[in-house]
This record gives C-alpha cells, sequence and structure tokens, in this order.
C-alpha cells in the first residue's frame, strides 16, 4: 500500500515493521537470511547472511547497523541462523519433493 491508501484514522500512526525470511535459489545449497527493519513504511537498515553485516539505507538506519555491527556476538547469532533455516528446509523439501507430481484423477473431485 501506498500513504494514500491509509485511512485518516491511520495518518498519524507511527510503525516499526521488523521481517525476516530465509529465501532460497533452486537447492538448500543456496540459502540465506534476510532481516529487514523499517519504519514506517521506510527500509531503515537490513542484515543479510551473504554480506555478514547490517547495512543502513538511513541516517538513523546508518547509526543502527554501525551499533550491531559493533556486537560480534549478535553477527555469529545472525549468520548462525542461516544454518537453522536449511534445517527447515532440509525438513520442507523432503515433504515437498514426494509430491511434485500431479495429482491423480481419481484424487480429484467431480
Amino acid at each position: 500500500g501506498t500513504p494514500s491508501d491509509l485511512s485518516p484514522a491511520h495518518s498519524g500512526v507511527l510503525q516499526y515493521v521488523f521481517k525476516s525470511e530465509c529465501p532460497f535459489a533452486n537447492s538448500i545449497d543456496r540459502v540465506r537470511f534476510v532481516e529487514r527493519h523499517f519504519y514506517n513504511r521506510q527500509q531503515l537498515m537490513h542484515f543479510d547472511s551473504d554480506v555478514g553485516h547490517y547495512v543502513g539505507h538511513t541516517l538513523y538506519g546508518e547509526i543502527q547497523a554501525r551499533n550491531r555491527n559493533n556486537l560480534p556476538e549478535k553477527l555469529e547469532h545472525k549468520q548462525a541462523v542461516v544454518d537453522r533455516c536449511r534445517h527447515k528446509y532440509e525438513i520442507l523439501e523432503q515433504f515437498l519433493m514426494n509430491r511434485r507430481e500431479p495429482p491423480s484423477s481419481s484424487q480429484c473431485l467431480p
């Protein structure tokens, strides 16, 4: 949505959003962990396990990224999340790969 999508009741609401995801490409060998921080729909900073540190996108985001990048244990923890993502995909892959064939006509509803 765009700011014009907001009702007048929500126009003055300040919103902080934190999103994390584990995208992968074609196999679980290329799993990444990405964490994004937004304030009022503007991305402040993000962490990408391929990059290995936080990157700021605004002045405030740069300050926050620098502070987080100065905490080695925090960066190590974020890098370790990619292993948990990979483990989850290993489980899901076993489940999903066995279901790649389209359903047979006997499985379809009339």
